[in-house]
């Protein structure tokens, strides 16, 4: 909840002198009354001086200053840190006595041990900082850490460069758009902005800083993206701040709703929920404790509830046993207000069907655009008051609600997921076997399978194929960490989720999870359908990968290029050696000895040709075009084939010609103990040209034709030279002995 006494009477200064078994309160030339944060350093040239800033009631806040090991103090001056739960270490400087740097929104310094204070300059350096690194052999260099990532200085802050290869970002929301080929993912960033994207490029390169760009400022949230046209964004900054930015121009105007005169002012969340209708794209809704609606993109704003919190008054409201009163050290500072909307859906089976959730534990229902609501305050297992993180309304049964409820503000961690499928009327658990601690934050349905869930925790990502009642977590490539926010793009079928300290992800193409049960996972192999895929030629705008710019240039890679084969493998596929180990290391352990193997073995082992996956593909004509081997250990894997021709060359990768749009098929075999058996498997797919050519070929069937024609006559030209090179090796060698025999 939004409520906040950063301070009391145990804040305090101690002292040990005994490796911590005993301590001694430090007071004297200290705030008395009740104290809040402190930052205490020590100096490095004269441990006897310390340092601290300490906050405290009313005016009492200050920089303070201990020549004797801290059994008194001196205040020095009233600076105060501008957030001191946020901001607040302190650092001398190795290189200079009395010369301390704050950590603050901006850098301060002192050079007089804390009586007067300067700012460091922070042009073009983001604000808000948090740590600071000297160099001992440089007494310029300066490494700062801080909301916009890694700064360093070689002039003690004259200058800055920025590190800006580090994947750090911390996103609280994600959007997505419609835009083709490739759509745009958009992100609300911890004070860095709202941010968009392209999920992928048309180059070798992947996705590059540069190819990033801001829709507004301040700590981004959600962005809503018109459906039909992606030049139409809604974004969104702290507390409710909103514009309608138009991509193509660059015009932003600011659409946030107002209260009229005479009523309430209205309470916004820090992250406000906004949504665009399913059933009109010009029609939005947006939240405080009241619920707005606008029928012409945010020209105008008519509110469609009355307050849906609980309307409590916080300055009423216990921290740690009382009530405290405004004196109280930084009370409420910097918190969002209580009682807001902060979950917010609209069914797409049925317009008009409205769900809120609320951060003081209420859900509330309405069935016909606003005019009623329901309220619902109990539910089974979660406490009383709890965060209602995100609120879902499924595609497949207008009667069924996901909600999710996070309580880690009265220290609880336990994830809370629960499922309705009578409009919240009741309600059940699907955490199931979510771990404990997993605070929970978003949830998606897929939208073509019935009961395929998605779930965004403190530490992970999870999915679910049964309606909650297991659930996976996503381990390859998704960090523990947590995934504060989830979408689902699908024309693409891709997930979508923005992670709160390692960027944003993107699980590509997860179709092949609505194929899954257990009947196909008990079939020893499986080949998943497979999406069209688009052709073009990979640009390279730079030269290589990173061409010569070097190592600190940062690119997030895009998706597999081509046609992407997804296979199961129930066992993995092993060679005879693979096999006698196995059993050599089950003999070990259940006899604890083995058998050596006869000679004839280790000469077939050493003879066996490695088993391998053999994926063919074929034009609608049943030629084939293409073969490709894959993994061969149990279970899932992917291999893409890049839409080209074999070489004509042996052993030369991805350089033969590429193919024409139109229909293909991909089947698959395996080969194992010397057989290469084929299974019934086979799946088909469309190549579709992308259409970024600016002279495209009139006849790309000729085209094709000229490449095969070119390719034979390569390979015959090929097979000319190897054979005469043969040959004229052979003569040499009869040369040479004849002259041995003369």
């Amino acid at each position: 909840m939004g409520i906040l006494v950063a301070g009391g009477p145990e804040s305090a200064i101690f002292k040990s002198v005994d490796g911590g078994a005993n301590w001694k309160k430090l007071s004297r030339g200290l705030p008395s009354g009740d104290k809040g944060r402190i930052a205490l350093a020590i100096s490095p040239q004269q441990p006897d001086v310390l340092y601290a800033h300490v906050t405290a009631e009313g005016k009492k806040s200050g920089f303070f200053r201990s020549a004797d090991r801290g059994e008194s103090w001196e205040k020095k001056s009233d600076y105060i840190i501008v957030d001191p739960q946020y901001y607040g270490e302190i650092y001398p400087d190795p290189h200079q006595f009395d010369r301390v740097y704050v950590m603050d929104m901006m850098i301060h310094v002192t050079h007089d041990g804390g009586e007067n204070f300067e700012r460091l300059n922070t042009r073009n350096k983001h604000v808000d900082n948090h740590a600071l690194l000297f160099d001992p052999k440089d007494p310029d260099y300066l490494m700062v850490g801080c909301d916009g990532g890694i700064y360093e200085s070689w002039d003690r802050g004259d200058s800055w460069k920025f590190v800006s290869n580090l994947p750090l970002t911390q996103f609280y929301r994600v959007g997505i758009d419609n835009a083709l080929p490739f759509y745009n993912v958009y992100g609300g960033t911890q004070d860095n902005s709202t941010l968009g994207a392209p999920s992928r490029t048309n180059n070798i390169h992947g996705i590059r800083n540069s190819d990033w760009f801001i829709t507004t400022g301040g700590d981004g949230f959600q962005t809503r993206v018109d459906p039909e046209n992606p030049d139409i964004l809604y974004s969104q900054s702290q507390y409710a701040g909103i514009v309608r930015y138009d991509k193509k121009s660059g015009e932003r105007i600011d659409i946030q709703p107002q209260a009229k005169p005479g009523e309430d002012a209205l309470r916004w969340h820090w992250d406000s929920p906004l949504i665009i209708s399913p059933h009109s794209p010009s029609r939005l809704y947006y939240a405080a404790q009241r619920l707005f609606r606008s029928d012409d993109r945010a020209n105008s704003w008519t509110p469609i509830s009355g307050d849906l919190s609980r309307q409590l008054d916080r300055n009423q409201m216990e921290v740690m046993g009382r009530v405290w009163g405004p004196e109280a050290v930084w009370k409420n500072v910097f918190t969002s207000p209580l009682s807001t909307i902060v979950s917010l859906a609209e069914s797409k089976l049925k317009e008009g069907l409205l769900v809120v959730g609320t951060d003081d534990g209420l859900i509330q229902v309405s069935e016909n655009g606003g005019d009623q609501w329901r309220k619902m305050a109990k539910f089974p297992g979660v406490p009383a008051g709890s965060y209602v993180s995100d609120v879902f309304l499924s595609s497949h049964d207008q009667n069924t609600i996901y909600a999710l409820f996070n309580n880690h503000k009265q220290g609880d961690f336990k994830p809370y997921a629960l499922k309705s499928t009578d409009l919240g009327r009741s309600w059940r658990s699907i955490a199931s076997n979510l771990p404990e601690r997993h605070i929970t934050w978003s949830i998606v349905e897929d939208p073509i399978k019935p009961g395929l869930l998605f779930l965004g925790t403190e530490f992970g990502l999870f999915f679910s194929i049964n309606d909650g009642a297991q659930w996976i977590q996503i381990k390859a490539g998704a960090p523990t960490v947590a995934f504060r926010d989830l979408e689902i793009q699908e024309r693409e079928n891709d997930l979508v989720a923005a992670s709160f300290g390692r960027g944003m992800f993107i699980l590509d193409d997860y179709s092949l999870l609505r194929e899954i049960s257990e009947e196909k996972l008990s079939q020893a192999i499986n080949l998943f359908p497979v999406k069209d895929p688009l052709l073009y030629v990979e640009a390279n705008p730079i030269g290589g990968r990173k061409g010569s710019l070097g190592d600190a240039l940062f690119t997030a890679p895009n998706p597999l290029y081509g046609a992407v084969f997804t296979y199961y493998l129930k066992e993995g596929l092993r060679s005879k050696k693979q096999e006698r180990r196995a059993a050599e290391k089950q003999s070990l352990k259940d006899t604890g000895n083995m058998t050596y193997p006869s000679w004839e073995d280790l000469r077939a082992e050493d003879w066996e040709e490695s088993p391998f996956v053999l994926l063919t593909v074929k034009d609608e004509d049943g030629e084939v075009i293409r073969k490709l081997t894959g993994p061969t250990g149990g279970g899932f894997h992917r291999v893409a084939w890049d839409l080209r021709h074999a070489s004509v060359r042996a052993g030369r990768r991805g350089s033969g010609p590429m193919v024409v749009p139109g229909n293909y098929t991909v089947s698959i075999a395996t080969f194992e103990n010397g057989e290469l058996s084929t299974h019934q498997e086979q799946q088909t797919f469309e190549v579709k040209p992308l259409g970024l050519a600016t002279m495209p070929a009139k006849d790309p069937q000729a085209v094709a034709l000229f490449y095969q024609k070119a390719g034979n006559l390569q390979k015959a030209i090929l097979g000319t030279s190897s054979f005469m090179k043969e040959q004229m090796t052979q003569l040499k060698a009869i040369k040479q002995l004849s002259l041995i025999h003369i």
